[in-house]
């Protein structure tokens, strides 16, 4: 795909209406979601940190709104309330989005694209990453570093260790927080071999086979104990938090477990590299990763198909975003030797669908292009040569 040229002595508005154009030759539709969005998506998905950042308000009937944070969500939202939904279909947006960001303007343009209901997903997932560097190229950027990672391989490892439930949640939910992540593996680190409390071995072996049973069993007992709040907590609550910490503290992870995690996360560099390195380990530890570390060899073919340069490409095992809605590939474009903050970001995001109100599992992948961050590099000398080029 040959993109239209944008013009290059225009502002933001200019650059991003010639990105639009370029998504819609691409064949991606124009979705306008609207700017006024229920809140409850945005904390439930992204957690409650994020609602220092939202601009809230309530309407009459006690409905929490905000203005959209993001664009992600609410085209996903339409796209579901639509007589497509389950279908394939392709979106791009264009459009204000409003975020405290300390400092900076809370209103700020964001572009993308969105892609539902493919099943093709390693093909999908190139596509994602091509038209990502294409629309670089769009601002006259041709220099990019590319960054991948796949949360698809860590749930894989996670669940091939055969893991408590607890200890398995709290993995996968900390995976694209990097210090949340680092904490859990210095406290498993730190608990294996310890002393444990009688009451941790039996608490953590009942919710290991039966999480509802051991939940129970604690409500029973402060009930029988008389309890029924502290500090504004339910019985049921009070016990959550109290089966969580002890099965937590007990470590509950064998040594070899622990150390195959931190072998996994040590993986990066060349993505050919990284898959032999990722069926060494599968083999020496005799575990089965074959689906996921197939799936990882095959979306690199068909990025190559497409003409990215993936010797450039950098890929980490420990590579994560922060969302907790991504459930495969992860990716972000930045500027050599311009920060830390990501030209593009995205990745695919199966599990949000459902969480969104889906009956049935529905492939979805995309990407965000921070058009005030790309507009600020314009008019900077580009460098010779594509880190990533699409055809």
């Amino acid at each position: 795909m040959t993109l239209t040229a944008a013009p290059r002595a225009t502002g933001s508005a200019a650059w991003a209406e010639a990105l639009l154009l370029s998504f819609a030759q691409a064949g991606y539709t124009l979705a306008e979601p609207a700017i006024l969005q229920p809140a409850d998506p945005f904390l439930d998905l992204s957690g409650e940190d994020i609602r220092k950042s939202l601009y809230l308000t309530t309407d009459a009937g006690g409905e929490e709104l905000c203005l959209r944070p993001d664009l992600t969500i609410p085209v996903a939202r339409d796209y579901l309330a639509s007589s497509n939904a389950g279908q394939p279909a392709g979106f791009s947006y264009l459009g204000p989005v409003f975020r405290y960001r300390g400092g900076r303007p809370s209103e700020f343009l964001q572009a993308g694209i969105e892609s539902f209901g493919r099943l093709d997903r390693p093909a999908a997932d190139a596509e994602m990453l091509a038209l990502a560097l294409e629309a670089t190229a769009a601002f006259g950027l041709t220099e990019v570093e590319i960054r991948t990672g796949d949360v698809a391989l860590f749930i894989a490892l996670i669940d091939a260790l055969d893991l408590y439930p607890v200890w398995r949640r709290r993995l996968i939910k900390d995976f694209n927080r990097k210090i949340s992540l680092e904490q859990d593996l210095e406290r498993l680190t730190l608990a294996t071999g310890s002393t444990r409390n009688e009451y941790e071995g039996v608490l953590a072996a009942l919710a290991g086979s039966d999480r509802k049973a051991a939940l129970a069993l604690v409500t029973d007992l402060m009930s029988i104990a008389g309890t029924t709040n502290v500090g504004g907590r339910s019985v049921s609550e009070i016990a959550d938090r109290f089966l969580e910490q002890s099965t937590l503290k007990g470590g509950a992870l064998p040594r070899d477990a622990l150390d195959l995690i931190k072998r996994f996360l040590a993986i990066s560099g060349d993505p050919d590299d990284s898959i032999a390195r990722l069926r060494a380990l599968a083999t020496d530890a005799k575990l089965d990763l074959t689906a996921a570390i197939d799936a990882f060899e095959s979306r690199v073919g068909f990025m190559a198909a497409r003409g990215i340069n993936t010797g450039s490409t950098r890929f980490s095992t420990s590579f994560g975003r922060g969302l907790d809605y991504y459930t495969g590939f992860e990716f972000e474009l930045h500027a050599r030797g311009s920060g830390v903050e990501p030209l593009v970001a995205g990745g695919r995001y199966d599990g949000l669908m459902t969480q969104l109100g889906a009956k049935t599992p529905i492939p979805a992948v995309g990407f965000s292009v921070w058009v005030e961050t790309l507009t600020q590099l314009v008019g900077k000398p580009a460098a010779s040569g594509i880190g990533g080029s699409a055809s």
